[in-house]
């Protein structure tokens, strides 16, 4: 008899001790329905098989390659519809060539430009820029004399800044921009489709003067820094690529920032020794990442042909995803009490989570993003020692996506 897929709720999603747990003890990978999606998939929950998952080449991102093709939906399907559902076709175009649903070479010949262009001397050069600008946003707001709320107020508008800044967007045209930004990515949806257009329409110009007006940015990068026997993107690649930054580089980023504040408001304990010990802020950074690890699933992956992996048979066309959060809160690699938040907890080599990824798509702003943090960590509860939540935790609004949990929708704070 074939057990029946379980039913994840936002609440499974976020909590790692809960369904994670039970699942992990299992010989087999479970069959998950994820939240307000239809098809079943299985789900991978302990550290180790992530990992192996992540860079196991049977299991792919792009389902249309698998030779003899696949019948019936899937998660990726559901998702994708539901999010393109109301955009114009000649505008959405840009966000499905994502980064994360190709494979091998294609993956390799899109990713290699952007690597090249993500030095780190260009990311480093980014950090004065942010200090200042984090500065200035919580300067404006202490400056009311009222709550502040860190994720629309001054989480959103950072990332966005920041993603401006790398981009190459002309200080006359930020505020415009940064307004198609917001419609788009963290807006209340009734713009979405405006903002789409607006940033296309920006972006297509601003690829056509840095062709003749090269700078210092990212796109100039792009255009100019082609190697030899490299294909040279073309104009939709270079929108897709943009698309690519503000789609993973200001919500997720934005929304991590929140929820990694609101981990350490509830952890007075470790607030306080991050105060009192600001050189464990090297620590605390990775510590976040882990603890919080803001995406909680990842991508879709296809069985390529019939083959054992976790203890599982998979079938060709099988779908598979990982459990980020799961893995991050894993006794076999966290220890007794992977669910405490502890500043100070060491990492061996590398990373210490997989709140980033791994392998082949291993994210791209690994490097800003623990920058970003580091930063904010900094002038939000360094340098404004006083900084605490301003209602009740009881009293914070949350909501949720499909797949996934439950995510701030405010983080009010007196500075």
């Amino acid at each position: 008899m074939t057990t029946p897929p379980v039913h994840l709720t936002p609440e499974d999603i976020e909590n790692p001790v809960g369904a994670y747990a039970a699942f992990r003890a299992q010989a087999e990978l479970p069959q998950v329905v994820l939240p307000g999606l239809e098809t079943p998939v299985r789900l991978v929950t302990r550290y180790a098989d992530v990992k192996a998952a992540l860079t196991e080449p049977r299991l792919i991102r792009d389902r249309s390659s698998i030779s003899g093709g696949t019948e019936g939906s899937d998660p990726q399907d559901e998702l994708l519809a539901a999010a393109f559902e109301a955009f114009p076709a000649d505008y959405a175009k840009y966000l499905t060539g994502h980064l994360a649903l190709f494979d091998g070479e294609e993956h390799a010949r899109r990713r290699a430009p952007l690597t090249r262009a993500f030095t780190a001397r260009r990311i480093a050069a980014l950090r004065t820029f942010v200090e200042r600008t984090a500065a200035e946003l919580l300067d404006e707001l202490a400056a009311k004399d009222e709550p502040a709320d860190l994720l629309g107020e001054f989480a959103y508008p950072l990332t966005t800044y920041v993603i401006c800044e790398l981009v190459g967007v002309e200080a006359a045209d930020r505020a415009k921009v940064c307004a198609w930004i917001r419609d788009f990515a963290y807006g209340d949806g009734s713009r979405m489709a405006d903002g789409l257009v607006g940033i296309v329409d920006y972006v297509k110009e601003l690829i056509a003067r840095r062709r003749t007006e090269p700078t210092e940015d990212l796109i100039s990068a792009l255009i100019h820094g082609v190697r030899e026997g490299d294909e040279a993107l073309d104009e939709d690649d270079l929108v897709t690529v943009v698309f690519l930054l503000i789609n993973t580089g200001i919500t997720p980023p934005a929304l991590f920032l929140a929820h990694g504040l609101l981990a350490l408001f509830d952890h007075p304990d470790q607030l306080a020794r991050l105060r009192a010990e600001p050189q464990l802020l090297e620590r605390a950074v990775p510590e976040l990442l882990r603890y919080v690890t803001l995406v909680r699933i990842g991508a879709t992956l296809y069985a390529t042909e019939d083959f054992e992996f976790a203890g599982t048979a998979l079938t060709k066309g099988d779908t598979v995803t990982v459990a980020l959060l799961a893995a991050d809160h894993d006794p076999q690699e966290y220890g007794d009490a992977p669910e405490r938040l502890d500043v100070a907890r060491e990492f061996g080599r590398g990373d210490g989570h997989l709140a980033f990824g791994h392998g082949a798509h291993y994210c791209l702003g690994a490097a800003l993003g623990r920058l970003v943090t580091s930063v904010v960590l900094d002038e939000v509860l360094l340098k404004r020692p006083d900084t605490a939540l301003a209602v009740g935790r009881e009293e914070l609004e949350f909501g949720h996506w499909p797949a996934d949990g439950f995510h701030l929708l405010k983080l009010p704070v007196r500075l």
